[in-house]
């Protein structure tokens, strides 16, 4: 694996960390005290093309590979976390199965317009009572000539109170499992469905997390995504691709945490000493910088084979499962280090450590990740 990036690739790392210094750094704290939505820093995002990274440019998009949306990701969430995971909803969750699997109307209409951050979208799989268990959704979408009216609701939607299209799953066969799940384009200014809860959550409160309420809403049957009951296998695949983008969230995070406890060790002194010179903290500090790197090379490798076509569902998900659970550890360590200060909202330590406890539990839990490992090794060295 060639660890060089392209001039391309560095020209991406650049104008991300540039933006997140200048554009997300400064309005992180009051985005997280206030819960307030960045409009003004998502339309800047729209505007560099980091809304569709990986759409072509025919569509709408900045053409580029997963790579260079996996950096993006990274250095925009070491800015702010909840600007981060509005953008890898829209580039993983809806543009990439539309990308996938849509026809081309579907793509003039929809696809485009999101990956040029015209609209903005979200994507409804879990529900109330159905998170892991994808297929025990009980959201309905019936036939009924050339719509399908659906009904259920659908939880915990990241961008559910903002945005324009949702990419909906739904049992269009409620009679089977997974075999009878299809998927949908829902464009709520045709389609209307509601807004339910507005979550008050621990993190990434600069994001909105929603129910969705679906009371007989109509959409046309050729806003269907593939054919029905590819809904599951659609879902699925989306998720994949969505854990290399909640991975390079975690590592955003991760890094920022640790940049400010790096800086806070060569500042903040005890027993005459800078706490940085201590043997504790040193080890803390050399563990840090130790699992941001191999976070980093799991996800790139996740992202290389993406772009290859190769399979990479198992990658995805050891990269998903390593960085959340390193983001954890990293926060927990960069918060110690600034001993009661990190306790205290003066400074980031403590919103660092909020916002990456998210990345454990959606787009797949970490119990889910390790299921999806253990399955796919399993399958490499088969019985007999």
């Amino acid at each position: 694996m060639d660890l060089a990036l392209t001039e391309v690739q560095q020209m991406i790392l650049e104008t991300a960390r540039s933006f997140a210094e200048k554009e997300l750094l400064p309005i992180a704290h009051q985005t997280d005290k206030l819960g307030q939505f960045p409009q003004a820093q998502v339309r800047l995002l729209a505007d560099l093309g980091f809304l569709g990274i990986a759409v072509p440019e025919a569509w709408g998009g900045a053409g580029l590979d997963n790579l260079s949306y996996a950096i993006a990701m990274e250095e925009i969430s070491a800015g702010c976390a909840s600007t981060g995971v509005i953008m890898s909803v829209n580039n993983s969750l809806v543009c990439d199965p539309i990308g996938r699997y849509g026809n081309d109307e579907q793509k003039r209409s929809f696809l485009k317009p999101l990956a040029q951050g015209k609209v903005l979208g979200c994507f409804a799989l879990s529900e109330p009572g159905s998170g892991s268990d994808a297929a025990g959704m009980r959201t309905t979408a019936i036939r009924d000539g050339d719509h399908y009216i659906i009904n259920g609701t659908k939880n915990w939607i990241t961008n559910g109170k903002e945005a324009d299209i949702c990419v909906l799953i739904a049992h269009s066969d409620p009679k089977e499992r997974h075999k009878g799940i299809s998927a949908f384009i829902v464009d709520r200014r045709v389609s209307a469905y509601g807004i339910g809860k507005v979550e008050d959550k621990l993190g990434i409160k600069g994001s909105s997390t929603t129910s969705l309420v679906f009371e007989d809403c109509r959409v046309p049957v050729a806003n269907r995504l593939g054919q029905e009951g590819d809904g599951f296998r659609i879902a699925m695949s989306t998720l994949d691709g969505g854990r290399i983008g909640i991975a390079s969230q975690a590592l955003g995070i991760a890094r920022a945490a640790y940049r400010e406890a790096l800086v806070y060790s060569r500042e903040r002194q005890a027993f005459g000493k800078y706490i940085g010179d201590f043997g504790a903290i040193q080890e803390m500090l050399a563990d840090m910088a130790t699992e941001i790197d191999a976070a980093r090379l799991l996800i790139w490798k996740a992202a290389v084979a993406k772009d290859a076509k190769e399979k990479y569902g198992k990658l995805s998900a050891m990269a998903k499962l390593y960085a959340s659970e390193m983001a954890a550890r990293v926060c927990t360590k960069a918060l110690q280090i600034h001993g009661g200060y990190g306790y205290v909202k003066e400074y980031n330590a403590e919103r660092h450590l909020r916002d990456a406890r998210i990345t454990e539990i959606y787009e797949g839990t970490s119990e889910i990740q390790r299921l999806v490992i253990a399955r796919e090794t399993l399958m490499q060295y088969p019985i007999g």
